[in-house]
C-alpha cells in the first residue's frame, strides 16, 4: 500500500504516513464520511478551528509564537486561518448585500428630507449600489494588500528602538494571525447587528474600536512588552501605515497625471 499524498510505501496497519504525515483513508467517500469529516475539522469540540480561534482570543501568544517556533499541528496553519477569514468575510458581504440593504442605505442616509434632492438621490443610490455590487470583487484583494502593508508599520514600529525580536516575515505571520481573527469577529458582529437591528455607522465604530483594542491586545501578549510600550509602538505602526497608504495615493496621483499627459487615458 503507499500514500496517496506522498507515494511513500505503507504497512497495511498504519493509520498516518511517517513521511508526509497524512491520514490513511481506506473508506470510499460517502456522505458519512464527509459529515465526519466535516465534524473534525469545524464543528467537533477538539476541532482545529475552534481551538485556534478561541486560542487567539485567550492566549494569542500559544498560537503565533507557537506557530513561528514550528508549531504547526496543534492550530490551523496562518495561511488556512487567513483564507477561512475571508471566506467568512464573503458571506458577512453576500447577506448584507443580500438581505440588508435597506439598514446600509439607511445607515448612512444625509439626506435632508424637507429638501428636493431627487438627483442627488440617484446618484446617491446609483453608489450605493456600486458599493455592492463590486466589493464583493474587491474585499478579499484588500484585505490581502492590508496585511504587507501593516507588517511593514509593525516591524519598523519594532525595530525602530532596536529591540529586535521578529523579523519581517514573522511580523506577516503576526498580521495574518491578528487581521484573520479580525475579520472574523467583524464578521459576526456586524451580522449579529444586522439581525438585532443595531444602526451599520454604529456598528462600523463599535467594530473599529474593538480591532484596535485587540490588535494592541494581541502585540502585547505576543512580544511580552509593557502596556506603555505596546501602545507607542502601535500608534507608530498606524502612522507607518498612513504613510504608506498617502505615498501609494501621491504615486497614484502621479501616474494618472502623466497618462493623461501623454494621452493614454
Amino acid at each position: 500500500m503507499n500514500c496517496k499524498n506522498c507515494y511513500k510505501t505503507l504497512n497495511d496497519t498504519q493509520r498516518f504516513c511517517d513521511e508526509c504525515g497524512a491520514k490513511v483513508i481506506q473508506n470510499r467517500l460517502t456522505p458519512k464520511v464527509l459529515a465526519t469529516q466535516v465534524n473534525e475539522e469545524f464543528i467537533s469540540i477538539d476541532n482545529k478551528f475552534l481551538r485556534t480561534f478561541v486560542n487567539l482570543l485567550k492566549k494569542p501568544e500559544d498560537v503565533i509564537n507557537g506557530y513561528i517556533d514550528g508549531t504547526r499541528k496543534k492550530y490551523i496553519n496562518v495561511i488556512q486561518y487567513f483564507a477561512i477569514a475571508l471566506t467568512v468575510a464573503g458571506i458577512h458581504f453576500f447577506l448584507m448585500k443580500t438581505f440588508f440593504m435597506d439598514q446600509f442605505e439607511s445607515a448612512f442616509q444625509i439626506i435632508d428630507p424637507n429638501v428636493d434632492n431627487t438627483e442627488f438621490m440617484m446618484n446617491y443610490q446609483k453608489a450605493l449600489n456600486d458599493i455592492a455590487g463590486s466589493g464583493n470583487n474587491f474585499q478579499s484583494l484588500i484585505y490581502i494588500l492590508s496585511v504587507p502593508f501593516s507588517a511593514i508599520g509593525t516591524w519598523i514600529a519594532y525595530n525602530f528602538t532596536g529591540t529586535k525580536v521578529y523579523n519581517f516575515t514573522e511580523h506577516i505571520v503576526i498580521n495574518l494571525y491578528y487581521y484573520g481573527q479580525s475579520i472574523i469577529i467583524s464578521s459576526l458582529f456586524s451580522i449579529f447587528g444586522y439581525i438585532v437591528g443595531i444602526n451599520m455607522a454604529i456598528s462600523a465604530t463599535i467594530v473599529m474600536l474593538l480591532i484596535m483594542i485587540y490588535q494592541f491586545y494581541v502585540f502585547k501578549r505576543v512580544t511580552g512588552h509593557g502596556t506603555i510600550e505596546t501602545i507607542a509602538k502601535v500608534i507608530l505602526s498606524y502612522i507607518i501605515l498612513g504613510l504608506q497608504v498617502l505615498i501609494l495615493l501621491i504615486l497614484l496621483i502621479i501616474i494618472v497625471v502623466l497618462l493623461k499627459a501623454i494621452n493614454i487615458i
